[in-house]
């Protein structure tokens, strides 16, 4: 029988393919060139799908809308979701890091930081409409390409009668990209191998990333909880209110693009798999799945705006600063404004912390004290991020049919 990627069972290839690639990396406790080769190619080819797969996607969309007004009312209801489920993060990693205190009492290694650079959220806006479409899509920007497909969409669906052709066009350019991505889901087992056995062993292998962790146990005990928490509960909640469906069936059908979400940490890299994942295995109309998931894919970062949080706070803890309400207010309205901007500029992680930190006077050399496991988190987060969006797809698709 021939297995199909829209088979349960494929996701065991998956989980398996992850399980092998961890085991393998923290044997060898070295850089492992052929495997990071093989994962760099599988994310490659992922990245290679964004632009004529959002772009195509995206102009069908709001051609299938008809109408600006409905997706002026698609806009509001996803940007309303977005924000309020960013704050519910925001908060969960504060209220547990107050509760933990996990940087009372710790002694770790601070290393060097890079300050990179001012960043403020005007550069996001800035950054929506290109100035060049043709940069836009080299650099593979997510934000400025889904301006320019709504905007062509927009005139696209005005002109209908005289631009059959173009119509057209798109249409097959979308069936391809579908298609392509298909195939390059099958190579997914591989390369989450080689992803995650060639990031574990250029970490040193199980003993580095062993004694790494045991210095910082208490900080990842409150990051991944509040992830947990906000992907387990707070989440599928948020699921089975609007849809009254099980958030279980759901997670399965989407389980694909969480896992290589995990592997890749890059919810942009995800997205086509993401799309894939929401039209094919949960019927999400595509008018909802190409408008929601690519925006959520650029500024719903529900699982780094809540480490962001709890990060700046156990940075206080560690430096001996008592933050007061109104302090951690501010690091609530700057961790989500920094989570919204954080695909759209370089090293985001690294900048969009230090705008967290400067905003309540905190050192940014204090930074240098979580990146030992920072790229384990940043996976786990990331997982919950794309989640976040499909979950959000599957919301806002309810609330504007």
């Amino acid at each position: 029988m021939k297995l199909s990627i829209h088979d349960p069972k494929f996701i065991l290839f998956l989980l398996g393919a992850m399980l092998l690639g961890g085991m393998y990396g923290a044997a060898v406790g070295e850089e492992i060139a052929w495997a990071a080769l093989v994962g760099e190619l599988f994310l490659n080819a992922l990245k290679m799908m964004i632009v004529p797969l959002v772009g195509s996607s995206m102009i069908l969309g709001v051609n299938q809308m008809g109408n600006s007004r409905k997706l002026g009312n698609m806009g509001a209801v996803t940007v309303t979701y977005y924000l309020f489920t960013t704050l519910i993060a925001v908060i969960t990693g504060l209220v547990l890091v107050n509760i933990i205190q996990p940087g009372v009492g710790t002694e770790v290694v601070v290393q060097s930081v890079r300050e990179t650079g001012a960043y403020s959220f005007l550069d996001v806006v800035r950054g929506i409409v290109p100035e060049n479409i043709i940069h836009v899509m080299a650099s593979g920007d997510v934000l400025p390409l889904i301006f320019f497909s709504l905007f062509f969409g927009i005139v696209l669906n005005q002109l209908r009668d005289r631009a059959t052709v173009v119509l057209n066009f798109f249409e097959g350019l979308f069936e391809i990209s579908m298609k392509m991505t298909q195939y390059i889901i099958f190579t997914a087992p591989l390369g989450i191998f080689g992803l995650v056995a060639a990031r574990l062993g250029q970490a040193g292998g199980w003993a580095a990333f062993q004694d790494e962790l045991a210095r910082l146990a208490m900080y990842a005990i409150t990051v991944i909880s509040g992830l947990l928490i906000h992907a387990v509960i707070i989440l599928p909640l948020l699921y089975f209110l609007f849809l009254k469906k099980s958030p279980l069936r759901y997670f399965r059908q989407m389980s694909e693009a969480i896992v290589t979400a995990f592997s890749t940490a890059s919810s942009s890299a995800t997205l086509p798999l993401t799309m894939e994942c929401a039209e094919e295995n949960a019927g999400i109309r595509q008018s909802s799945a190409s408008f929601v998931l690519p925006l959520g894919a650029t500024v719903n970062m529900d699982g780094t705006a809540l480490y962001e949080a709890v990060a700046a706070m156990f940075i206080a803890q560690l430096y001996g600063i008592d933050l007061s309400m109104a302090d951690q207010l501010v690091i609530v309205l700057t961790a989500t404004l920094a989570a919204i901007g954080a695909a759209g500029i370089p090293e985001a992680g690294l900048v969009t912390m230090i705008l967290v930190l400067h905003s309540v006077g905190l050192p940014t050399e204090g930074i240098g004290a979580i990146l030992a496991i920072d790229w384990f988190l940043d996976r786990i987060r990331t997982a919950v991020n794309v989640w976040g969006d499909s979950v959000g797809a599957a919301v806002v698709d309810k609330v504007t049919q």
